[in-house]
């Protein structure tokens, strides 16, 4: 039996909350050969897109597929991400959210082709993170 992925489901949830709440949703996202976004504003293989309603044109979330129009650098650009290339939504605002499972290594930029990473980087321990405050857990920005 195939089961669906949760993920484009809470996604769009979470894109609705942080809409709602008046926060500004921001995705990052793992960049691959099918991740069509502008190069030039990827770093170590991810980018962070603000897809919140004034920043981008035509926003479609189904099972498969984020899907908008947004202008980097003053020039418009069609993006196209595969829902599984999300690795967290969240309010800019409040880093309240979500981060996914990435099932595959992060994709390193080489000139313009992409290439796979041959190891997989260890989780942050609590001894590198900073301290989170006890209550509701968040994510925190990291550039």
């Amino acid at each position: 039996m195939n089961t669906l992925s949760q993920q484009p489901y809470f996604l769009r949830a979470l894109y609705d909350w942080c809409v709602d709440s008046g926060h500004t949703p921001y995705l990052t996202v793992r960049v691959d050969k099918q991740t069509r976004v502008p190069q030039a504003f990827v770093k170590d293989g991810q980018i962070v897109l603000n897809v919140g309603p004034s920043a981008v044109r035509n926003i479609h979330m189904d099972n498969d597929w984020v899907t908008f129009s947004a202008r980097f650098g003053g020039m418009s650009h069609s993006i196209e991400i595969p829902v599984g290339n999300v690795i967290a939504i969240y309010a800019r605002e409040t880093g309240e959210g979500m981060a996914f499972e990435s099932l595959e290594p992060p994709a390193r930029m080489s000139g313009d082709a992409v290439e796979q990473e041959s190891d997989v980087s260890e989780p942050a321990t609590e001894a590198s993170t900073p301290a989170q405050p006890k209550g509701r857990p968040h994510l925190t920005v990291v550039k």
